[in-house]
């Protein structure tokens, strides 16, 4: 069946959102459908208004005991017809559409069938495709997975392709311990693309303390592309604590152009520490160095405040400064405030400044100096209609030295059934 065709069936379930969870023999149907409108000004100053239809589908026990249908996707089109015709934005997508079976055939055995989403720390896709899971006594899972990768703005073909698996040992050597390994070809075209390894740790010391790392290495390009260790201590309910080392290097397809250039690492250097101040109340603050092999290193600093709603009333406050040698300087703050006046109704209102300061070095040796400010105001809320039903609003007028303003806003009707 071709795409449109299979999102248009699934869709088109949309009406029963209006109705509660319903029985159809042995299987159970419930979901969420989120009818959406948009606006906002494009560059050529016309006002789009892009509307999407958007519908998770979950069928449980369809057939038989344990068979599971899960379905999540979009229709979208722009009412003003106002959008390039090389934009994706009023794209109609479908996202996820699978049948899953647990304990099948076996109760060590588990698939998933269909359009799903795959994450390994050796890499991550869309895929039209079968995966099997598999446990080996209590603390071993090996995982295979293989099928169509899927390109939403590159179109489909049957000749890229996507395979894998990943092998997971838990609280077998040490307790609270667990490693895993994990492998993720790609085929572009026919033609092999990219082969990418990944490793992970995971350990929890006494619920204490919480270590991790990932690694992912190309195998193509025979280099690490991708390494992260962090801890996270909270031994305290009020408090905790977290450290972290980032290295990336990007990653392009073998087939594409860009593999051909040379291309710059990144690292950083993160802190961070939270404290739980009370009855809803979050303060943190975070620390980052930022590396740069071919420009100067940068200082970024955040600190912020959250209040959860308890009773009445929530948001938070936050605020960055970045400097660095080379004089690209930033400077912001965040603020929202909502409100839960009445039962029905929450209603909040936000703002959103950047400040960025930079020196601009020209061919002849001058220098000068740009500050640019950026900007965001708006204005939300959110009216309870049911326990199942909520009708969202949000007005937004964004603003820059660069292009003057534009506004946009979004009216999304909710119901989960």
């Amino acid at each position: 069946m071709k795409f449109w065709q299979g999102l248009t069936c699934s869709l088109a379930c949309a009406a029963l959102a209006l109705l509660p969870a319903v029985h159809v023999e042995a299987a159970s149907v419930s979901g969420r459908s989120s009818t959406v409108v948009e606006w906002f000004d494009t560059a050529n100053e016309d006002t789009a208004v892009p509307a999407f239809q958007y519908l998770q589908l979950n069928v449980k026990d369809v057939g038989a005991d344990g068979y599971n249908i899960y379905t999540y996707g979009r229709l979208g089109y722009d009412l003003a017809d106002e959008l390039d015709s090389n934009s994706n934005y009023a794209d109609s997508r479908l996202y996820l559409a699978y049948l899953e079976k647990k304990n099948f055939l076996t109760s060590s055995l588990d698939f998933r069938l269909g359009r799903q989403f795959i994450s390994t720390t050796a890499g991550a896709s869309v895929m039209d495709g079968l995966r099997l899971d598999y446990r080996l006594m209590d603390n071993y899972t090996l995982t295979v997975f293989g099928g169509g990768d899927v390109t939403y703005y590159e179109g489909y073909s049957a000749k890229d392709l996507v395979l894998g698996a990943e092998f997971t040992v838990s609280d077998r050597f040490v307790k609270n311990l667990d490693l895993g390994i994990s492998y993720v070809a790609k085929v572009d075209g026919g033609r092999l693309a990219m082969e990418l390894i990944g490793f992970d740790i995971e350990y929890d010391y006494n619920n204490r303390l919480f270590v991790y790392s990932e690694t992912q290495y190309d195998y193509l390009s025979d280099r690490v592309s991708y390494f992260l260790v962090g801890g996270n201590y909270y031994a305290s309910p009020q408090w905790s604590g977290r450290l972290e080392y980032l290295y990336s290097l990007p990653v392009f397809s073998s087939t594409s152009i860009y593999s051909v250039f040379a291309v710059d690492e990144y690292e950083e250097i993160m802190g961070e520490a939270t404290y739980h101040i009370g009855n809803g109340w979050k303060a943190f603050g975070r620390y980052t160095y930022e590396i740069y092999p071919e420009f100067s290193n940068a200082n970024v600093f955040e600190a912020g405040v959250e209040k959860r709603r308890t009773e009445k009333f929530s948001g938070y406050l936050t605020g960055v400064f970045r400097d660095d040698k080379d004089g690209q300087d930033l400077k912001g703050f965040k603020l929202y405030l909502a409100g839960r006046f009445i039962q029905q109704l929450q209603a909040g209102v936000g703002v959103d400044v950047d400040v960025l300061e930079r020196s601009i070095n020209y061919f002849d040796g001058e220098t000068s100096s740009d500050e640019t400010t950026s900007s965001r105001y708006w204005v939300d809320a959110t009216w309870f209609i049911t326990k199942r039903m909520e009708l969202q609003a949000k007005v937004e007028r964004i603003e820059s030295d660069l292009w003057d303003y534009y506004n946009r806003g979004r009216i999304r009707l909710n119901v989960t059934f």
